[in-house]
C-alpha cells in the first residue's frame, strides 16, 4: 500500500466513487470499482477492519447450516465464493478439516445427508468430500475430544483464513488499482447538490483535524452495524430494515483440540451450532448470535455469552476449559437485513441493498464468504443510472497476496518483541507500509497479538508505542496517550477469573 500522507494529497480531488467505511464490504467496493477504471475514495473513520470485520470466526464457508433453513441460493453462492478465494488466494485461505461428532444413528444419518448435499452443491472444487468416521478416527483427529462419549462423527472441509490479512490484500488490490483508501478519516457529512441529490462527502482526517471535501457521482454506505448513523446525515427519517446482532469468541491453548481439526458442536441449547477451531497456534471458540441494541465500537462479550461458550465446550472436550484458560476474548455486531421480529440466528446473512431519493446507496448484511460477491452486486447497483461508464467485472480471477507481512530486513534481524510473533523491523514496516497509526492498529490487525493473548499484548505494546512514536515524529505525550488507550482497550480482551 502507500504512505497514508500520499493517499491524503489526492483525496480531495473529484472521484466517481467515495465508499463510506473500512471493512470488509468497504474494501470489496473499493476494489471492484476500482478494478473498473472508476476513480474511488474510500474514508473509514477508524483503522481498517477496526470493527467487525477483524472479530470474524476466521471462516471462508458455505453456510452449511444455512442448508437445514433451506437456503440454497446463499449456500451455492456462499460456495462458489468460498472455491473462488481458495483458488485466487492460496497464501491466505487454506482448507480446513472439521469433525461432527455424534451420539446415535438418527444423528449419524442426518448430518451425512446434510453434508452430502453441500458437497453436491459445492460441485467438483478443490475441498474433499464429506466421510463418515469410526469413532477410533474421531478420536484420533481430536485428541481432546471426551472419549468414549461419540459413536462416530462425519468430516466435511471449508475454508480458513485471517480476516485482517485478506482484508489488507483487498485494501492493496484496490489501492494497485488507482483506489485512495485512507484511515482515520471520519466523514462528518454528505454534500448535495441544489437539487438535493448527494454529490460527495465532508470528512475530518482525525490525525490533523483538518476538514477536507471530496465530490463524487456515488457515495455508497458500507459501515455495516454504523449504517444507520450516515443515513442520517442524509435525512433523519432514512432507514433500511437492519438488525444488530452480537457475536462473540473465545481464545483458549491449543491443547484443547490437541490437533489440526476443527469440531462443529451441533448441540447448543438456542439450537445452533458452534465451533472449536486451530488457529494460530490456539484454540477458537464461538461464536454466539443474540440481538444487539446498540453499535458499540468495542463491544465485549457478556457474562453470559462467556458461559455458554464455556459450558458448551466442556460437554464436548475432554478437558473443560474454564475462564482462568482464556487468553483473550472479542465480539462483534453483525449488521443483518432483516424482519426486526426474527431471531438474529434466524436471519440470512445474505446483503440488502437500499438507494435514498437523493441517491445515497446503502448496503447492509452480507459475511466474509461472499465479499466480493457483494462488491460486484452494489457496484453494479450504484452504477445505474448514475451516468458513469465502466468496464466489466474482473475480480473473479484476480489473485490476492497477503501484502503486509514485514519486509525481510537487511542486515541482522530486528529484536523480536516480548511474547508476539512480531519483531521491531515488523512494527516499522506496519507504519511505513500498512498505515499503522497506532499501537492498537499494530498488536490487533497488522498482527493478531490481541486477539490472540491479550496479556502479552500488553507486555509488548510499550516497546510498540515507542516505535509507532518515533516513525510518525511524536512527542512524548503523545506517544504515552498512545500506550494508554491501547492499554485500555486490551484490558476489554482479557476475561478475569471467576
Amino acid at each position: 500500500m502507500i504512505a497514508r500522507e500520499a493517499m491524503l494529497s489526492g483525496a480531495d480531488a473529484d472521484a466517481d466513487f467515495v465508499v463510506i467505511g473500512g471493512g470488509a464490504t468497504g474494501a470489496g467496493v473499493a476494489w471492484e470499482a476500482a478494478s473498473r477504471g472508476l476513480r474511488v475514495v474510500l474514508l473509514e473513520a477508524r483503522d481498517f477492519g477496526a470493527g467487525t470485520s477483524s472479530r470474524s470466526t476466521k471462516l471462508i464457508h458455505g453456510c452449511v447450516r444455512y442448508l437445514a433453513q433451506g437456503r440454497l441460493g446463499l449456500v451455492r453462492e456462499a460456495l462458489r465464493e468460498r472455491a473462488l478465494l481458495h483458488r485466487n488466494t492460496p497464501e491466505l485461505v487454506r482448507a480446513l478439516r472439521f469433525v461432527v461428532p455424534v451420539v446415535g444413528w438418527r444423528e449419524r444419518c442426518r448430518f451425512r445427508a446434510g453434508l452430502a448435499a453441500y458437497d453436491l452443491l459445492a460441485g467438483r472444487d478443490a475441498f474433499p468430500r464429506s466421510t463418515w468416521l469410526s469413532r477410533t478416527a474421531l478420536e484420533t483427529l481430536v485428541p481432546g475430544l471426551r472419549p468414549g462419549t461419540f459413536m462416530g462423527g462425519v468430516s466435511f472441509h471449508d475454508g480458513q483464513f485471517d480476516d485482517t490479512a485478506l482484508l489488507f490484500a483487498v485494501l492493496e488490490a484496490a489501492c494497485a488499482d488507482g483506489a485512495r483508501c485512507i484511515n482515520y478519516a471520519e466523514v462528518t457529512g454528505v454534500l448535495k447538490r441544489a437539487d438535493g441529490r448527494v454529490c460527495g462527502v465532508r470528512y475530518r482526517d482525525r490525525e490533523s483535524g483538518r476538514e477536507h471535501e471530496v465530490r463524487a457521482a456515488r457515495v455508497v454506505n458500507a459501515t455495516g452495524p454504523a449504517a444507520a448513523s450516515v443515513l442520517r446525515m442524509d435525512s433523519p427519517a432514512n432507514g433500511p430494515p437492519l438488525r444488530l446482532s452480537r457475536g462473540s469468541h473465545l481464545v483458549i491453548g491449543r491443547e484443547f483440540l490437541g490437533g489440526d481439526s476443527a469440531l462443529l458442536m451441533p448441540r447448543v441449547d438456542d439450537g445452533r451450532v458452534m465451533f472449536a477451531i486451530p488457529w494460530m497456534g490456539h484454540t477458537l471458540l464461538g461464536t454466539t448470535d443474540i440481538a444487539a441494541d446498540s453499535c458499540e465500537a468495542e463491544p465485549v462479550p457478556t457474562a453470559g455469552e462467556i458461559s455458554v461458550l464455556l459450558e458448551t465446550a466442556a460437554r464436548y472436550l475432554r478437558r473443560s476449559p474454564t475462564r482462568r484458560d482464556v487468553s483473550a476474548a472479542f465480539c462483534g455486531i453483525r449488521p443483518l437485513a432483516g424482519n426486526p421480529g426474527a431471531r438474529t440466528a434466524q436471519v440470512s446473512r445474505e446483503h440488502s441493498m437500499h438507494r435514498t431519493d437523493s441517491g445515497l446507496v446503502t448496503v447492509v448484511g452480507g459475511k466474509w464468504t461472499t465479499f466480493r460477491r457483494m462488491a460486484v452486486d452494489i457496484v453494479d447497483f450504484a452504477l445505474h443510472g448514475s451516468g458513469l461508464t465502466a468496464g466489466a467485472s474482473g475480480t473473479a480471477g484476480a489473485t490476492l497476496r497477503a501484502p503486509h507481512a514485514a519486509a525481510a530486513a537487511e542486515g541482522p534481524p530486528s529484536p523480536a518483541l516480548p511474547g508476539v510473533d512480531l519483531t521491531e523491523d515488523g512494527v516499522r514496516h506496519a507504519v511505513r507500509h500498512a498505515m499503522a497509526r497506532r499501537t492498537e492498529d499494530v498488536l490487533a490487525r497488522r498482527c493478531r497479538a490481541l486477539f490472540l493473548d491479550a496479556r502479552s499484548a500488553l507486555a509488548a505494546a510499550p516497546r510498540v508505542a515507542a516505535i509507532v512514536g518515533e516513525e510518525l515524529g511524536r512527542d512524548p505525550a503523545q506517544i504515552a496517550t498512545d500506550l494508554a488507550e491501547f492499554q485500555q482497550l486490551a484490558a476489554r480482551y482479557i476475561v478475569a477469573p471467576a
